[in-house]
């Protein structure tokens, strides 16, 4: 008995274009134009919608990527100073490479630039990027009559940023606290920083926001699940469905109520994915500032409430050999 797999829509096999591209609903007034005419990328059509542009930048995003493009210059380039301007090791050694926070002993104090002063002035810079793409995206929503939940799901991953790169280190006292700027040594930070305070893994904060991450990954992989397993019954044609009866949407929530217990709505689902991936970063930036502020060791902390075992001392202690009686002296 042979089993065929048949409609597994994964990929988009036919590709619906209009004459012209779309270039969207009309502008608010005063806003400038959308630049370019925009166009069709064959690729971007296998995987979704393949028209690119027109786009749309404004005041605010041409100065938040100008900023950002700045902070990213200045990382590329102090990485390529570290290895003395060797185009070829920076290729080479580039996933190790970093720019580092200021010394310890710089405390809150601008240090010199080749003792952290570049981190401080690429996270300033960075900073008014990001801040200034949050404006940006809070504004697009409200000119063009939208609820504002991305600009706040943004501001969830902006709470965790400045946490670890400004909150935190000035809550500690010293910049040298921060997330150096690198791909393997932010990486490295991390593992240095739960083994100094005693392992994250006893860190409540922490639990919650890994159950949020898994959660919303889970929530995401099965909404986008849903709705390509409906194509056949064109899910993706949300407004019909609300109304119509024995659709996608009434299949989907029938799949949804009998597999997992409850029913789920195209909205609702939406709803529990958004509190799930915003509750992860909101509840790891708490985690993360209460680390060395209030708690020093998070393993003693939960050994004295209960929830993580104490061992047992199985070994004697080792005694130094020149303390023994009988010892040479």
């Amino acid at each position: 008995m042979s089993a065929v797999v048949v409609y597994q829509n994964i990929f988009t096999r036919i590709q619906v274009r209009p004459p012209e591209p779309y270039p969207g609903v009309p502008l608010p007034r005063g806003d400038a134009a959308r630049e370019g005419g925009g166009g069709f990328v064959h690729l971007f059509g296998r995987l979704g919608d393949a028209q690119v542009g027109p786009i749309y930048l404004g005041l605010l995003g041409v100065v938040s990527i100008f900023f950002g493009t700045l902070a990213f210059v200045i990382i590329g380039l102090n990485m390529l100073a570290s290895v003395q301007w060797d185009i070829i090791q920076f290729v080479r050694q580039l996933f190790w490479l970093a720019l580092e926070p200021p010394l310890a002993q710089h405390g809150l104090r601008f240090p010199p630039m080749r003792e952290g002063g570049w981190w401080l002035v690429t996270g300033f810079f960075l900073t008014i990027s990001i801040l200034l793409w949050w404006a940006r995206t809070y504004r697009r929503a409200i000119q063009l009559g939208l609820g504002t939940h991305v600009a706040w799901a943004f501001a969830a991953a902006i709470w965790l940023y400045l946490v670890l790169g400004f909150i935190r280190p000035i809550a500690m006292g010293s910049w040298s606290e921060a997330v150096p700027f690198g791909i393997f040594p932010h990486l490295d930070w991390t593992a240095a920083f739960s083994i100094r305070y005693g392992n994250l893994f006893y860190n409540p904060f922490h639990a919650l926001s890994i159950v949020f991450l898994y959660g919303s990954t889970l929530l995401f992989a099965m909404h986008g699940a849903t709705i390509l397993a409906l194509g056949r019954y064109g899910g993706e044609r949300e407004i019909e469905l609300i109304v119509d009866r024995g659709t996608a949407a009434e299949r989907g929530a029938l799949f949804w109520r009998w597999c997992m217990g409850f029913n789920a709505s195209f909205e609702s689902i939406h709803r529990w994915a958004w509190w799930f991936a915003v509750l992860c970063p909101l509840t790891g930036g708490i985690g993360i500032l209460l680390t060395g502020t209030v708690v020093d060791n998070w393993y003693l902390w939960a050994v004295e409430r209960g929830f993580a075992p104490e061992y047992p001392q199985l070994w004697a202690p080792v005694l130094d050999p020149a303390l023994v009686q009988g010892a040479p002296r």
